[in-house]
């Protein structure tokens, strides 16, 4: 029987003042055990004033200049325009989008691709360990590890068809924060075929303070509107997004998963403790958004 070709991947980064993370992620994307001929590196820069550019030139020429999407009102989803850009000017035929503080493991594109080209999937989560400092950094790791594959995470690799036939991310309708999720509702309801690696993708927050964590979940909070308002408050994933009882309680529980919230009770009460500064975020941006 005749072997399938060996498809062509474009990993498609999008990046805005990211000198301190885009090295790393780039040297991820070179180190992987995958023909370095058939990986396509995407860069979408949007108006760095560091040396983002210069340094992901070093690995990559597809490095664009997208314009300036504050200056844009059309557009509300600055991340999903630079994705759509990026696939609009990509030769793969699955696509790869990690975030610029990500590298993953060696083999991930490897198997990523085999799930794919083999027809299990048409899109692939990717289980994400937060690499952190401090009890904070282990509690929200810990916390990670249980939305893997639920409506709180989404895909990271699709078929460059399947994307397309989407409309790939919507830049007009849904604000930064939570086009991820609205892709992958989209994505679901073509009934594609999704599975998820065992290969993990690293996610660096070593920088990341509590107050900036904190802060950045209550901007979410002022954009949410965007995303609810677009499917409905009744629907069943948003429901679960947003509410009390699933976010809190029901992805600790299901499927088994609680036996292992269990057997941590240290960081089970850390990820309560962390939950409710958010929530408490998440609230008061509510309550005294402009």
């Amino acid at each position: 029987m005749k072997s399938k070709k060996v498809p062509r991947v474009s990993v498609i980064i999008t990046t805005k003042n990211e000198e301190k993370n885009i090295e790393n992620c780039l040297k991820s994307v070179k180190n992987q055990d995958y023909p370095e001929d058939k990986i396509e590196i995407i860069v979408v820069d949007n108006n760095s004033t560091d040396r983002t550019k210069e340094i992901a030139r070093k690995y990559t020429k597809k490095v664009y200049n997208y314009p300036d999407l504050r200056k844009t009102k059309r557009i509300k989803n600055f991340r999903g325009a630079q994705l759509n850009f990026g696939v609009r000017k990509s030769r793969g035929e699955i696509i790869f989008f990690p975030d610029a503080d990500m590298t993953f493991d060696r083999r991930l594109i490897k198997e990523a691709v085999a799930l794919i080209n083999k027809g299990y999937f048409e899109a692939l989560f990717v289980p994400e360990e937060i690499i952190g400092k401090g009890p904070i950094g282990k509690i929200r790791n810990f916390e990670r590890s249980f939305y893997e594959g639920t409506c709180i995470d989404a895909v990271r690799f699709v078929k460059k068809d399947l994307f397309m036939k989407i409309g790939g991310f919507d830049e007009t309708k849904i604000a930064f924060g939570f086009d991820d999720w609205d892709f992958n509702k989209r994505i679901r309801n073509t009934n594609a075929k999704i599975g998820i690696t065992k290969k993990k993708l690293y996610h660096h927050e070593e920088r990341l303070t509590l107050r900036e964590y904190l802060g950045k979940k209550a901007k979410y909070a002022t954009t949410s509107d965007s995303y609810i308002n677009k499917w409905g408050k009744d629907d069943p994933d948003i429901k679960k997004q947003f509410g009390f009882w699933y976010r809190y309680f029901g992805v600790f529980l299901e499927n088994g998963k609680w036996k292992r919230f269990l057997r941590h009770p240290v960081l089970a009460a850390g990820v309560y403790f962390l939950r409710g500064l958010v929530g408490g975020a998440y609230i008061f941006s509510k309550v005294f958004k402009k």
